[in-house]
This record gives structure tokens, sequence and C-alpha cells, in this order.
């Protein structure tokens, strides 16, 4: 029948169609798709060059994009206000800093990029990255300067409130405006990055976009630490207002904030485990209490009861490595021994885990400084040995043949004195000769004036 003679020839073409694409070549397939090794490695360039023109493409559309919104912070904020001056210039500079640096120089790089010269036009950026080093380090202060002048500065509120309803802006606000630097970077290191690793070696633009991702890599980097940093200030500034009191400093360079909650703290005299809040950083464990709820300024805060040093400290889990509920961990110092239990093993653990990678964090840095002090430290003796002209100008060697010269020396009278320096005369800081060892009998004595060695 037709219908049937179809169905046939259909099921014939799904069949080679199928054994096209199976991972097992059959005979049929390899009879219709024969690929040779010069055909393959076309077909890996013909694909890195098309996800390296993807990559460029979108890199030169968002930089355009990213300069046109530099360009509205520069024309209708830097440019006007400086002109009205409705703010001062160190509180403009404050605010602004090198954007509009930063602004001209990229307007370079986007006339590199749609000529399709990348690896110059990096090239040609890379040097001016301080513009951006500059500016990631003021950010914070720019938004507290910014936040000041909007609450106080009534005049620059209302200019900036008009400015920002401009239609060029797009509802984008001048907060938003100021941080796309920082996240212009992270884009560019995962553009080169795509840029890099579709170009091929023997492309001259191979090293000039490696020298860039390593560049801007490099300040991505700054900008996290600088993050980072900022969110760990904010930390101890919290945890510091949440004490009772002044006494407790958590406030300390070097010294971030890790982590807190709540675990019971077992007395070694059989009492009942109370719980306590507890507040781990990276040098000091803190033990705190709840302060009364009744009370009229404290009533959330938190009372220290005791602060531990965690450099001479080792942390070891009593119980909680089997898949039970809770468990115990041991924190034991020169001048005691704390043991913390939560009910909840996986917190339990989170806690160990914590307070193992700070001590072992700690003792690493204390090895590594000590083995600097050791390295710097200068020897003793010499190993050069050094020769100084003696009385009679015939050379000898210093330090070393101390103890020859004053083996030459005539023995000194047993009853005479050695006094040491700053000794002025007293009885407790001086030496007796005869206190020492003699000397042998059978060695010559040589005439001569008495030696006093200070």
């Amino acid at each position: 029948m037709p219908g049937t003679r179809n169905l046939a020839s259909l099921g014939k073409r799904l069949t080679v169609n199928v054994s096209e694409h199976l991972s097992t070549p059959t005979a049929m397939s390899v009879h219709l798709k024969h690929v040779g090794p010069a055909d393959t490695v076309q077909e890996q360039r013909d694909r890195w060059q098309r996800k390296r023109n993807r990559a460029a493409r979108e890199l030169a559309e968002t930089e355009q994009r990213y300069c046109e919104k530099l360009e509205l912070v520069t024309m209708y904020f830097v440019e006007i206000l400086k002109a009205k001056g409705t703010l001062r210039q160190d509180i403009r500079e404050s605010i602004f800093s090198s954007i509009k640096s930063i602004h001209s120089v990229n307007q370079t790089l986007l006339a590199y990029l749609e000529e399709g010269k990348f690896g110059l036009g990096f090239e040609t950026f890379c040097p001016h990255l301080h513009f951006y080093i500059t500016f990631v380090d003021n950010i914070e202060t720019a938004f507290k300067v910014l936040q000041v002048q909007v609450k106080k500065n009534k005049a620059f509120a209302r200019f900036k409130k008009i400015q920002e309803a401009r239609p060029e802006f797009r509802g984008l606000k001048l907060e938003e405006l100021l941080n796309l630097p920082l996240q212009r970077i992270h884009q560019y290191k995962h553009f080169l990055r795509d840029l890099t690793e579709n170009t091929s070696l023997d492309n001259p633009e191979f090293q000039q976009l490696t020298r860039a991702v390593k560049a801007i890599s490099e300040v991505s980097q700054r900008i996290q630490d600088n993050a980072r940093s900022h969110e760990n200030h904010l930390q101890m500034h919290r945890v510091q207002k949440l004490l009772k009191g002044r006494k407790t400093k958590v406030l300390a360079p070097g010294r971030w904030y890790i982590r807190e909650g709540w675990l019971r703290a077992v007395p070694i005299n059989g009492e009942d485990a109370k719980p306590k809040m507890f507040f781990l950083f990276s040098d000091i464990l803190l033990m705190t209490k709840p302060c009364h709820p009744l009370h009229p300024t404290n009533s959330d805060k938190f009372e220290c009861q005791a602060l531990y040093h965690l450099k001479e400290c080792a942390v070891d889990k009593v119980f909680g490595h089997t898949k039970s509920q809770g468990g115990l961990i041991s924190l034991t110092f020169e001048r005691g021994k704390l043991l913390l239990m939560s009910s909840d093993q996986e917190d339990i653990n989170d806690w160990y885990r914590s307070l193992s990678s700070a001590i072992g964090q700690l003792k690493s840095r204390s090895t590594v400084v000590h083995k600097r002090d050791d390295l710097s430290r200068k020897p003793l003796r010499s190993n050069e040995e050094e020769t100084i002209p003696n009385k009679d100008g015939h050379p000898y060697r210093r330090k070393r043949n101390m103890v020859e010269r004053e083996e030459k020396v005539q023995t000194v009278n047993p009853n005479s004195q050695l006094f040491l320096p700053g000794s002025h005369s007293t009885a407790s800081k001086r030496m007796k000769l005869a206190d020492t060892p003699k000397e042998s009998p059978e060695e010559p004595q040589h005439t001569g004036s008495t030696c006093v060695i200070l």
C-alpha cells in the first residue's frame, strides 16, 4: 500500500539520521560522514573564532553603553557642579574622585575596540589603571560624603533629584552610576579571559591580552579585598555596639570577624550548662551573657564574661563525630579549659571547623614570623675572618683568635679582681680570676703586663 511504503521510507531515513549521531560509528555512518584530522583542526579553529567574535562584539557594545553612562556623570554632575559652585572642590573630589579621568581613558579604549584592535587597545588602557585604583580606594568615602551632602545640603539634594529625573538617566541614581567602574573591572576580566582562551598562540594579540588579563585581575582582586575589609569593619563596629561598657575593645588592626552564635558553656564544677553568646574573631573568642531585659539602657546588649586568646589554644572534638544529636568541643588554654556544647550537630561542627581554621592560621603566621626573624638575625661570629693589625704591625685574626692572644698573656695574680662594665666596684658583680680554670703548669709563662678583659 502507498501508506506502508511511505512509512518504510521514512523509517529508513530516520535510521540513517540516527546512525550518524551515534557515539559508536556504524558502517553506514562512517560511509556517510568521514572526518579527517585536517577537518577536525579546522573545525576547532572555526569554533574558537566564533567564540572570540562573540566576546569581542559583546565587549565593544557594552563598552559603548558604559562610556555613555560615564558621560552622564561627568556632564550633568561634575561639570555643572563645578560651574555652579554648589559643592566645594574638596567635596566634589571626595564624591567623584577620578571618574572624569576614567571617562577620558575609556573613550580612547572604545575607539580601539570599534576598530577591532583589542590587544593594542588594552595595552594602551592598562597603564592608566591607576585611575581605577584611586577610584576604588575612595569609593567608601565617596558614598559617605554623598550621603551627608544629601541630608545636610538642600541645594545639592534638589540638584541631584532634578538631574536624576532627566530622560537620559533612565531612572538610574547617582549612587548606581558611581558604582559602575567597579562593576566594569570585573566584566573586563571575564571578557579578556574569553578573548585570550579563543586566540591562537601565534596571534600577535595573544601576549597583549595575556598581560591585560593579569593587570585587570590585580585591580579586580583589590576591589574584592576592599569590599571584604569594609564588610569586616562594619561587623566589628556592630559587635562593639552590642557589648556593654567600653572595657572590651573589639576593634583592633588586623583582626577579622568570623562568626557568632549561642553555645552552652559546661562548668567544670558540675553545674548546669548555661547558654552563652560567643563571638569568634581571628585571634580572640568572646564569651558573653545577655544583660537584664529590664535594664533601662543595656537591655539589648551583652556583657563580656571572658576573653580567650586563640594563639596558645588547642581545640578538640569530644563527641559529635557520628550522626548523633549535638556535640561537645574542648578548648585548652594555658590557664584553663573551656567546654562548649550544642544540641545541633551541624552547628557544633561549624564551630569546630571555624575554631580550627582560626587557630591554624594564627600558628602558621607565628611560624613564618619566627623563620623570618631567624633569617634576618646576624650570626654571632662571622664566617669571614677579618684581620686587623696589632701593635707590632702584624695582622691577627679578630674574635676567633682572641683566645690565642689570651693564652700568650702572663698569668694574672690570683688575688686580683676582674671588673665587668657598669659594676661600680660592687662585690656582687665582681668575678675573681681564682674561680676560673687554672692554666697547666707545663705551659711556659711569659713576662708581661696584666690583661683586663672588658
